[in-house]
């Protein structure tokens, strides 16, 4: 019997899990532009932080995964401490949302869900209709998985020494947190250990008081996620862990030591005496209760973290393209845009620097120039490992589009900065030369430089903004240096044939205007990226 019952919760969680993961990717996906603009519009306002998180831990199922992609976006730096704080509270309050559904008692509707899902998944070739079928479907596995789990549980009314465990612990608060905490790191997901409570809830195994130890406890457990994801990470990105751990402590011994009493009684009045819509609404309640009465108080939690985490190089470990931020891959991918973005910006100012050097005959420009392209050249590994994990990750159809064409896109950019570095390289070697470039010669290639700097710019302007007409001047841009390029080189070989033009310094000049050429090329690429599609190649 006790072997057949193991069986049964094994089972019964692995399809609650499993349904709840199947649930959350698919509504990643309708809501995938939606996520990245809550993330954009996210500001100093604690109040609305704490909106965004509950919203976002609805959308991805779990309020651990909401907290490890906080501690990303730290991290990153794309996301202060005071942002961060209202977002992961407003987490514990989202993944209540389970809980809600699990106790209301319509399993014997999961087939129709599943049904109706495979239905439209079958005969629908729209992807937000084929996500939404798949919303469906993880509903229905998840209300299986939570049959299962109340039909395993249901022999231990039999079995004392089990009902005997759990009065024990109700009356023991510390067993109860324990117990809790151990379940949920065990299993990786508070909403797992919350339906286990209410499956027994619903067979009148587990007395209310134990219940709401082990919720408090749950709420503890799920920080471990987090805590382990920091390890490596900056100092404000470790204190964003510490402030869940801290905020979760500090409202279970309010609630265990003074607002038990007054959640018990408000919990059972709204319940209809159904006990696991009593544990699904104290564990609602408690984590609202919780948000309110600590939210103001967010410049505490800051203080704590920064008091156990002691100052130091704050960027320590900062990473821009953070792989936790990979849960959320419509958020990663917004993330990679702006750090290609920046690697362009480097690009530009490595074309700049060559330029310089040309111009002033400054060694100095030289060697800022060769620095800045090896930036370049780590932003492009970086980045393309980061596009590969991005790849495999659950991509909506839209976002693997963007995916692909950032490939592409980032290799342009590289070789942008491996053009300007020729640059460099060439006016290292005019500047061993004791001849100048004449007048004329300088004037021409002021008229490229500036033509090939506009294209360069406005590319990286169209790529940030997704500006599609910006785009399409850039084109218009790049056939005007393909035709200043070719009369250049056709005046400087008439001056050399006259002897108005060094030789020696003129065939550098010749390999600077091709090099000029192929960054317009190159921009004419990015931009016929941002064209292809339809300006949702956007940084900003």
């Amino acid at each position: 019997m006790d072997l057949t019952i193991l069986i049964k919760v094994i089972a019964g969680l692995g399809l609650f899990l499993f349904g709840m993961q199947l649930m959350g990717t698919a509504l990643q996906k309708v809501a995938g532009n939606k996520l990245k603009g809550f993330v954009n519009v996210i500001t100093k306002n604690r109040f609305f932080a704490a909106t965004v998180g509950m919203i976002i831990t609805m959308i991805i199922q779990s309020s651990s995964a909401t907290s490890v992609m906080v501690v990303g976006f730290v991290n990153a730096g794309i996301m202060t401490l005071k942002q961060a704080v209202g977002v992961i509270m407003g987490a514990n309050v989202g993944t209540t949302i389970t809980g809600q559904m699990v106790s209301i008692d319509i399993v014997k509707y999961a087939p129709i869900f599943l049904a109706i899902g495979l239905i439209v998944s079958a005969t629908s070739e729209s992807p937000r209709r084929k996500n939404i079928s798949q919303i469906l479907i993880g509903v229905g596995i998840l209300f299986i998985g939570m049959g299962y789990l109340k039909e395993a549980v249901r022999p231990l009314r039999e079995v004392a020494a089990f009902k005997d465990a759990l009065i024990s612990w109700g009356q023991n608060p510390i067993k109860g947190v324990l117990i809790g905490f151990a379940v949920t790191v065990i299993l990786q997901s508070s909403s797992a250990t919350i339906g286990i409570l209410i499956a027994l809830a619903a067979e009148g195994l587990i007395p209310f008081e134990t219940a709401l130890y082990i919720l408090y406890g749950d709420n503890i457990g799920t920080c471990t996620t987090a805590i382990i994801s920091s390890i490596g990470s900056s100092k404000n990105a470790k204190r964003v862990a510490v402030m869940h751990l801290s905020f979760n402590i500090i409202g279970t011994l309010l609630f265990i030591f003074i607002l038990q009493i007054p959640l018990t009684i408000f919990v059972k009045n709204i319940s209809n005496g159904n006990l696991a819509w009593e544990v699904a609404n104290a564990h609602t309640f408690f984590n609202i209760a919780n948000l309110i009465i600590q939210l103001p108080l967010a410049g505490v939690l800051i203080k704590i973290s920064k008091l156990l985490i002691r100052s130091g190089d704050e960027k320590e470990g900062e990473n821009h393209l953070d792989p936790r931020i990979l849960m959320t891959p419509s958020i990663a991918l917004k993330n990679t845009l702006i750090e290609t973005s920046a690697m362009a910006e480097k690009a530009l100012s490595c074309f700049e620097k060559s330029y310089k050097a040309v111009t002033e005959r400054n060694n100095k420009y030289v060697k800022e120039a060769f620095n800045i392209e090896v930036e370049v050249n780590k932003s492009e590994k970086m980045i393309l490992q980061y596009l590969q994990d991005l790849s495999k990750t659950d991509l909506s159809n839209q976002d693997m589009l963007i995916t692909d064409e950032l490939f592409s896109t980032v290799n342009d950019i590289e070789r942008i900065g491996d053009h300007s570095e020729n640059i460099a390289e060439l006016a290292d070697e005019y500047l061993d030369k004791s001849s100048e470039l004449d007048k004329d010669t300088l004037k021409d290639l002021s008229v490229v430089y500036e033509k090939t700097h506009l294209a360069l710019s406005k590319s990286i302007e169209a790529f940030s903004n997704g500006d599609i007409e910006m785009a399409k001047k850039v084109k218009g841009i790049e056939k005007e240096i393909d035709v200043l390029e070719q009369e250049g080189r056709k005046r400087h070989i008439k001056r050399m044939n006259k002897g108005k033009a060094n030789v020696d310094s003129g065939v550098i000049y010749l390999d600077i205007l091709s090099n000029f050429e192929r960054i317009s090329d190159h921009c004419k690429n990015i931009c016929q990226s941002v064209i292809a599609l339809g300006g949702n190649f956007k940084a900003d």
